[in-house]
């Protein structure tokens, strides 16, 4: 198993998936344990379900479901090659996925957090001027923090107002256009960042000190510091707010905007899907919430779009 599993990988990366993630991470473990099991014939469901319910990390049936999800295309494989495979062909443990109710942010929480990583040590230091402008940035474009983290300093052109996000989640790059308060604050930071080292196009746009670029784990951590300080309550199903609640907020926001203004969503979605680098529009769904502020607005022009419609009958 663990030779077509390795041929499997090698397809896949010939047609441009990844290959190198916790995926395939999964999938030899499960070759390890299907040539551990003394199993010679043909893959069978019994042996899928006791791999899935007995190597998860965390139990519970969701875990069990995310295991399975991981190997069926390795299983559509195998059927190419033997007939009589066996894969489990209904949601046996229920969804793998599960949409968490996330946190949307008001302006004025944006603004107090914000307000508390100016005020971090030391002050009128470089550390602090990354953070607010860092977590500034992905609150107003929406950007990921990895994509946020991974800049250079030729990916931000103040002068026309864009990003150039290069080669982030599903392969892609794109530009993203920001708005010219974005600017100001960048343009802020940058005058910070001058003073303690030069600049240059392949440099680490953030820094948190002279030569180090702010990492994954430090923004996480500085972040729960910051939320804790500004007193930031958790109005979603998370225990606490996230960062990446910014993007969910970032997309309601703008959705309630063009709700404002009569924008056509049909058409708007799309744009805000390359926007924030989507691979189908549906993903872009995904991070809609129902928050009162935007249903009262959908609702008015549903109400409008009725009496209109009533009116022309």
């Amino acid at each position: 198993m663990v030779a077509h599993v390795e041929a499997f990988l090698v397809e896949r990366q010939a047609l441009g998936f990844r290959t190198n993630g916790p995926n395939a991470s999964q999938l030899r473990s499960f070759a390890r344990f299907y040539d551990g099991s003394g199993h010679t014939g043909s893959l069978t469901t019994n042996l899928v379900i006791e791999w899935a319910k007995g190597h998860a990390r965390t139990d519970g049936p969701r875990a069990w479901a995310r295991r399975l999800d991981s190997l069926r295309p390795f299983a559509t494989y195998l059927l190419r090659e033997d007939p009589a495979t066996e894969f489990p062909q209904n949601q046996i443990f229920g969804k793998s996925h599960r949409r968490v109710t996330p946190h949307i942010y008001t302006e004025e929480e944006v603004v107090t957090l914000l307000a508390a990583a100016r005020h971090l040590e030391p002050m009128g230091g470089l550390r602090p001027a990354a953070y607010e402008a860092f977590y500034g940035l992905i609150a107003a474009t929406g950007l990921r923090v990895s994509e946020a983290i991974k800049l250079r300093c030729a990916d931000v052109d103040l002068g026309s107002r864009c990003l150039t996000v290069r080669m982030t989640k599903f392969r892609k790059s794109r530009h993203v256009p920001f708005h010219s308060t974005v600017a100001s604050a960048l343009t802020d930071y940058l005058a910070v960042r001058d003073r303690f080292l030069p600049r240059a196009a392949d440099e680490p746009f953030f820094v948190s000190t002279p030569g180090r670029s702010l990492k994954s784990r430090a923004v996480h951590w500085t972040f729960q510091r910051l939320r804790s300080k500004a007193g930031i309550v958790a109005r979603g199903a998370h225990p606490e707010v996230r960062i990446h609640d910014f993007r969910h907020t970032f997309i309601c926001r703008r959705i309630q905007r063009w709700q404002a203004d009569g924008a056509d969503i049909d058409n708007a979605i799309a744009a805000l899907s390359t926007y924030v680098g989507h691979a189908k529009i549906s993903d872009t769904y995904w991070y809609l919430t129902g928050i009162p502020d935007l249903m009262a607005i959908a609702g008015n022009r549903f109400e409008e779009f009725v009496c209109r419609e009533i009116g022309n009958g």
